[in-house]
């Protein structure tokens, strides 16, 4: 599959970044003083005739919209978790008492764009769920490259460097033709690593003319029924809107963060939803009270960059692992490396017991994660009786209580050593992507797979109540305390539909 990518859409971005470069001269007109004033695509004109979209012929319309959403879900997805992963790693007792707030504020921030990045990520499956396409939960795995990935999936500490990939990703195409020194320094830094990134905005530029177009996608492939099956921000927003929470410290700028979780019933829905997420990372104008993720990373890198300059000691991150893996994976001497993996590919191996404890913890916290979230899907909505537990209630509570975990999980793991008596580098959130996001046919078997994966939880939760090594027992004790109050809920409606 990644070979095709390149087929499949090589001539499509290239198209794209003509759109943009004809774009530029009359946004750059509209430039007073700075960024100010600086046009997003989505106020252009209509694109020319010219500029039609070619369908391969291996798809038909709605066939290729389905692709290129899948892309854009994998993409979504990926930088929401290396958004993380860098958040995770700010801040550690090597950061001065004076420079903490900063550093914490910093922190903030990013945390709002990557809770942005999963709406998004929510509202790409509500447009999937729409025009009967599967939906897609994947994501990009280290160390694999595609086409048309902003850049190369990494995690890493935030660095002035790493920073620069994310105000690259999510720019416009007006600040890749900028001649300000710090937008030139943002683009060297990424061209170092990187001679093809791509911006996230490409894609989206494809994405909203086909949408468009009912002679590539008809009117009857909307399915205004799937209504109650999709996402809504009352079950999923948790009162994230306009700032209303998520920015306790008041880091992320107001209005921010802004999850846009939406439901669809048309075209038009559809179209808006992908406007939207589309403004949200790349807008510039700084319309409303909600800048975008390209301004405030932008914001970040300008004021890091200032702090690094006074203060060159600095190291706002703590020293944590690059692509962290557990050791056990690595074992193996006849095992040979996937396709696209190559010996030079920079790993972390987290050799240390504890550290491999909360890792495979993780690990399997990040997998039930996304096994609720893609069991959310195929259960209808509806009113919540009092007193009783519906079952769409259920697993998105549950889904919820997996994002607070892996946050607490990550904290702990940012903390420990690598490896044993050696070395100052710290271990890292592996975020392995699970061998299969497949749930099995039924709900019976649903509710048995979540079943299956709170027992294995269970077992290793109790391996490392019985290491000594292992710190925060008590976040331990409360974690089993909460899982074995879902398994009996689950046990007994499975009794009751067996």
């Amino acid at each position: 599959m990644q070979r095709n990518y390149e087929r499949f859409l090589g001539p499509i971005f290239k198209q794209a970044r003509k759109l943009d470069q004809r774009a530029v001269l009359p946004r750059l007109e509209n430039i007073i003083g700075g960024k100010e004033g600086l046009q997003t695509f989505l106020q252009e004109e209509p694109p020319p005739e010219d500029s039609h979209i070619v369908i391969p012929p291996e798809f038909n319309g709605k066939d290729y919209f389905t692709f290129l959403l899948h892309i854009d879900a994998e993409i979504e997805h990926g930088l929401m978790i290396q958004y993380l992963y860098a958040a995770y790693s700010l801040g550690g007792p090597q950061v001065p008492t004076d420079q903490r707030d900063t550093v914490s504020r910093w922190q903030e921030i990013i945390l709002g764009i990557a809770k942005e990045e999963m709406g998004h990520f929510v509202s790409v499956q509500n447009v999937l769920k729409l025009i009967g396409a599967p939906l897609h939960f994947e994501r990009q795995d280290y160390p694999w490259d595609t086409p048309f990935y902003p850049f190369p999936f990494k995690l890493e500490p935030l660095t002035l460097k790493s920073l620069a990939k994310y105000v690259y990703a999510e720019a416009p195409d007006s600040f890749l033709q900028d001649t300000d020194p710090i937008a030139q320094e943002i683009i060297q830094s990424v061209l170092q690593d990187d001679p093809h990134p791509n911006t996230v905005g490409a894609l989206f530029h494809v994405l909203l003319q086909l949408i468009q177009d009912p002679k590539v996608i008809s009117d009857e492939v909307f399915q205004a029924n799937t209504y109650p099956f999709q996402a809504k921000f009352d079950e999923w927003g948790r009162g994230y809107e306009g700032g209303a929470r998520g920015n306790a410290r008041h880091g992320s700028p107001t209005g921010s963060p802004d999850v846009l979780v939406m439901p669809l019933a048309s075209r038009d829905d559809a179209y808006n939803a992908l406007n939207a997420i589309a403004e949200q990372g790349e807008d510039t104008t700084n319309s409303g009270n909600d800048p975008s993720h390209f301004t405030r990373f932008y914001n970040i890198y300008k004021e890091m960059r200032e702090l690094l300059k006074e203060h060159p000691e600095l190291e706002p991150s703590r020293n944590v692992a690059i692509n962290p893996c557990i050791g056990d994976d690595e074992q193996d001497p006849g095992s040979s490396p996937s396709e696209g993996q190559t010996s030079d590919e920079e790993r972390d191996v987290i050799t240390n017991p504890a550290a491999q404890q909360w890792g495979h913890l993780f690990n399997l916290r990040y997998r039930m994660l996304l096994n609720f979230l893609t069991h959310s899907f195929v259960l209808a909505d509806g009113l919540n009786i009092a007193g009783a537990v519906t079952p769409r209630g259920l697993i998105i509570n549950s889904t919820f209580g997996e994002m607070y975990n892996l946050r607490s999980i990550a904290s702990e793991m940012v903390k420990l050593p690598l490896k044993t008596g050696m070395g100052t580098k710290l271990a890292g959130p592996p975020f392995l992507i699970p061998y299969t996001l497949e749930l099995p046919t039924g709900e019976h078997n649903r509710w048995r797979t979540h079943a299956d994966l709170l027992q294995a939880s269970a077992k290793l939760i109790e391996d490392m109540l019985s290491n000594t090594e292992i710190s925060h027992q008590r976040y331990l004790h409360s974690l089993k305390e909460a899982d074995d109050k879902l398994l009996q809920i689950i046990q007994d409606m499975l009794a009751v539909n067996a």
